[in-house]
């Protein structure tokens, strides 16, 4: 999980093909309705809604129900009052985990969250147990393949990137959050196509889990995806 969220950028570019797909269009759609109530409903205006809405497009939401999302978050719906939570914990082998959801019962959440991570070997964390640990940073994600990395490398770095790095999973290129906008318009102005762009908890300091550790975690991660309420996830493993 080289110490962030490895899964996020995947489970979007999957959720199509996912038969639970309805699932993952009502986190993005939560995702949507929170960012359009925070700063309106022009993607122009609103850098965070334009990301949750550049997720329910990669998604293949349709487009209804993303003007439908946007409505809620603009006083146009009557659903509930949703708001974002932050959970702290921890999973295999004491591995560090944030979980971020969106809510509208925070009773509930709380205590799916919990009996989640406890079935998995995890705990529950008081607040600062964990968050001490990571920082916020801009993320963007690109393929690696045909990516001519030198002039990335330069168009990123000329727009304030300040770490990039490759993997099994492409190219991850990391900022200060408030110039994640201005970073992702440089490099697709460069003609590179930005697969994912969110502000995420990245962790400071990582930690090696065994084979069989890494296997209880991805199991954990994949019980969390099942709860509608939590957005995303991150942690401090390898």
């Amino acid at each position: 999980m080289s110490g962030h969220s490895k899964w996020h950028s995947i489970k979007y570019q999957k959720a199509a093909a996912d038969a639970k797909k309805g699932a993952v269009f009502t986190r993005i759609g939560r995702n949507i309705t929170v960012a359009a109530r925070e700063s309106g409903g022009n993607p122009d205006t609103n850098f965070k809604l334009r990301i949750a809405m550049d997720q329910a497009r990669s998604a293949n939401m349709p487009k209804d129900n993303i003007e439908r999302a946007i409505k809620r978050g603009t006083g146009e719906g009557s659903e509930n009052a949703l708001q974002e939570v932050l959970f702290e914990g921890y999973g295999p082998a004491g591995a560090a985990i944030i979980i971020k959801a969106v809510t509208d019962n925070n009773k509930r959440t709380v205590s799916d969250v919990r009996h989640t991570l406890n079935k998995s070997g995890g705990s529950l964390g008081e607040t600062n147990s964990v968050l001490w640990n990571f920082e916020l940073k801009g993320v963007i994600r690109l393929e690696a393949n045909n990516a001519d990395k030198e002039r990335l490398e330069l168009a990123a770095i000329d727009a304030g990137a300040d770490d990039i790095r490759s993997d099994a999973d492409g190219i991850m290129i990391t900022t200060e959050p408030k110039n994640l906008q201005k970073l992702k318009e440089a490099l697709e102005k460069n003609e590179f196509s930005c697969e994912y762009a969110d502000v995420e908890y990245v962790a400071k300091n990582t930690v090696d889990l065994s084979e069989a550790e890494k296997n209880k975690l991805a199991s954990l991660t994949e019980a969390l995806d099942e709860l509608e309420d939590v957005s995303d996830y991150y942690t401090n493993a390898k």
